[in-house]
C-alpha cells in the first residue's frame, strides 16, 4: 500500500433495479424443514372430502379449500389471526405465496371460509392430524391430561344480562302488582273477585295484562290517588314488553347459565385473571377444555360453564365420538373431582387420576390437626349404619335426600343426627350449630373418593400428578403468552369452536416443526 493512501471499506454489489432473465423459483427460497413445509406435508396427507362437500356444484370457480386450510393453519402458527393481515401476508410473504401457489384470496373470502366452510369438517380434520402424529409416535391418544382455561370473547364487557337480575325484577313486578290489586280491592271490592295475583307461581305477559286490565276497569270512575294512577299507567305501558324481553333473555341464557353478553350471546361472564389488576375481573368469555399428551392437543371442546366441574363428561363424550373409543387413562386436577365425574369415569372403565377438592388439604397434617372433629374423621359403623360422635354417642340415620345438579345428575345424601349435644362438654367445640349436631354424608361419593385416593397416592399416581403440571398447563401458557391469543376474533359459540380448532391444529404442527427447524439450523 502506497504511503498516504487511505483504506476504504468494501461492500457487496447492490443493484436494486437490475433485470433478471430467469426469476428465482419460490421453491428455492423456502429452506428445507421450514414450518411451512411441515404444514404442507401433513395437511396434504389428510382426507378433505368432508370439506369439499361444503361447496356447491356449478357456478364460478372457487379457491381450493385445501389451499385455504393450509394458509389459515400457517397463519395461526405465526400468530396472524386477522383475515385482513392474512390477505396482506399472501401478497408480501414468500412462505404464504409458496403455500398458496401465488393465489391471493381477499379477506372476505378467507373469513367466509373460516366461519362457514370449516364449521362442520374442522374437527374431523383435526382428528386425522392427531392420528397421523400418533402414528409417528409423537403422542398417545389413550393417555390424556385434561385441564381448562377461560378465554375472553369478542364482546362488549358492559353489555351484560344477569339471570338473578331478571328474577329480582320479576319478583318486584309481582309484589307491585299484588299491592295494586289489594289497593283496588279496598276501593272497588264489588268489581273484583277474590283472585289474588300473589298466588301466581309464574308471572308472565298474559297474566299481567289480564290483571292490569281488571284493576283498570275496577278503578274506572273511582277516586284514585295520583301515585296509583302513575303506577298503573307505567305497568300497563312497560311491564308486558319487559316480560317479553325477560322471556327471550331466559331462553338465550338457558338453565345452566346465569349470564350472557348482548354482543355475543354465546359468551358467559366469567372470572379471568389476565387483566392488569390480576383481581379476577368478570368478563364475557368461553371455557376452553383440552386434553393433551406430550404437550400435543388430542382433544378440545368449548363450554359456557364458569367452572370445570361439569365439563368433563361432555368433553370425554366428544373424544369418544371422534375416536370411536374411550381413553384408558385420564389425569386432571381437583376442579374435576365431583361424584358425577368419578361415576362417569368408573362406568366407562377409565383409570382416573383425578383429585377431589380436599385431597391436597388431607396431605397437610397441620391443617388436619386443626379440625379434629370434622365429619370425615368420625367413625362410621357400616353394618349398623351409624356414626360415632367425639363423645362416643351414636349419630342415627335420619333419612335420605336427593339433590339434582344443574346437569341433571341425582346425588343422594344421608343425614345423621347426634343426641344430647346440649349437655355435652364439647358443645361449641365439636360444632357451632344450635341444637344437636347433624351431618350430611354421600356414601357413594366417599367410596369414590377412597378409590381416587388409593390411585393418587400410589407411585404411578404421584408420577401422573407431576406429569400433568408440565404436560397440559404449558400448552395454555404457550397459546396465551407466547402466541398472544387472549381474545377470540369471531363471535358465537360455533365460530369460537372453529377458532379453537385452528389454534389446536396450529399448536400441534408448530410443535412438530420445532425440532426439525432446530436440526435444519
Amino acid at each position: 500500500m502506497a504511503r498516504g493512501q487511505v483504506l476504504q471499506p468494501i461492500f457487496k454489489a447492490y443493484h436494486q433495479h437490475q433485470v433478471m432473465l430467469l426469476p428465482p423459483s419460490l421453491e428455492e427460497l423456502i429452506v428445507p424443514n421450514h414450518p411451512v413445509r411441515v404444514v404442507d406435508e401433513v395437511l396434504a396427507k389428510i382426507d378433505i372430502r368432508p370439506l369439499m362437500r361444503q361447496y356447491k356444484t356449478g357456478g364460478a370457480s372457487s379457491y381450493h379449500p385445501g389451499m385455504l386450510l393450509k394458509v389459515l393453519v400457517y397463519a395461526y402458527i405465526n400468530n396472524i389471526y386477522s383475515s385482513r393481515k392474512i390477505e396482506e401476508a399472501l401478497q408480501q410473504n414468500i412462505h404464504f405465496m409458496w403455500l398458496s401457489g401465488m393465489n391471493q384470496p381477499d379477506h372476505n373470502t378467507i373469513n367466509r371460509f373460516r366461519s362457514e366452510r370449516l364449521k362442520e369438517p374442522l374437527k374431523k380434520i383435526f382428528v386425522q392430524v392427531v392420528q397421523l402424529l400418533a402414528a409417528e409416535g409423537l403422542l398417545s391418544i389413550k393417555e390424556l391430561y385434561t385441564d381448562g382455561t377461560k378465554i375472553e370473547a369478542n364482546a362488549n364487557r358492559y353489555t351484560f344480562v344477569w339471570g338473578n337480575a331478571i328474577k329480582t325484577n320479576k319478583e318486584k313486578m309481582k309484589q307491585q302488582l299484588d299491592a295494586l290489586w289489594k289497593y283496588a280491592q279496598n276501593i272497588a271490592a264489588s268489581e273484583l273477585d277474590d283472585t289474588d295475583p300473589s298466588g301466581f307461581d309464574k308471572i308472565d305477559k298474559e297474566k299481567v295484562e289480564q290483571t292490569i286490565a281488571k284493576i283498570d276497569e275496577a278503578l274506572k270512575d273511582k277516586p284514585v290517588s295520583k301515585q296509583v294512577k302513575q303506577k298503573l299507567n307505567y305497568a300497563k305501558k312497560n311491564w308486558p314488553a319487559a316480560l317479553d324481553r325477560y322471556e327471550q333473555q331466559e331462553k338465550i341464557m338457558g338453565e345452566q347459565r346465569s349470564s350472557y353478553s348482548k354482543t355475543d350471546t354465546g359468551a358467559t361472564f366469567m372470572r379471568m385473571k389476565e387483566d392488569h389488576m390480576k383481581n379476577g375481573q368478570l368478563k364475557p368469555g368461553y371455557n376452553l377444555q383440552i386434553s393433551t399428551n406430550n404437550q400435543y392437543i388430542a382433544n378440545y371442546s368449548i363450554h359456557q360453564a364458569t367452572t370445570d366441574t361439569t365439563t368433563l363428561p361432555t368433553h370425554l363424550n366428544d373424544y369418544k365420538q371422534q375416536y370411536q373409543s374411550t381413553p384408558a387413562i385420564v389425569t386432571a386436577d381437583a376442579g374435576y373431582g365431583s361424584e358425577e365425574n368419578y361415576q362417569y369415569l368408573e362406568e366407562n372403565n377409565i383409570t382416573a387420576y383425578v383429585k377431589y377438592n380436599q385431597f391436597d388439604r388431607e396431605q397437610n397434617q397441620t391443617i388436619q390437626n386443626k379440625k379434629p372433629f370434622a365429619a370425615d374423621k368420625l367413625h362410621y359403623n357400616k353394618e349398623q349404619d351409624y356414626y360415632v360422635c367425639p363423645m362416643g354417642q351414636h349419630m342415627e340415620n335420619k333419612g335420605n335426600s336427593i339433590r339434582t345438579t344443574a346437569t341433571g345428575f341425582k346425588q343422594q345424601t344421608t343425614q345423621y343426627q347426634a343426641k344430647n349435644c346440649g349437655s355435652c362438654p364439647l358443645n361449641g367445640v365439636c360444632h357451632k350449630s344450635e341444637g344437636d349436631r347433624i351431618i350430611k354424608v354421600s356414601h357413594q361419593l366417599n367410596q369414590l373418593k377412597q378409590q381416587a385416593r388409593q390411585l393418587l397416592e400410589s407411585d404411578e399416581g404421584i408420577k401422573k400428578r407431576k406429569q400433568r403440571c408440565w404436560d397440559v398447563e404449558p400448552v395454555f401458557a404457550n397459546i396465551k403468552n407466547n402466541h398472544g391469543f387472549k381474545r377470540f376474533m369471531l363471535r358465537g359459540k360455533e365460530k369460537v369452536f372453529i377458532e379453537v380448532g385452528l389454534l389446536a391444529l396450529a399448536h400441534n404442527l408448530r410443535k412438530k416443526a420445532t425440532p426439525e427447524c432446530k436440526k435444519a439450523a
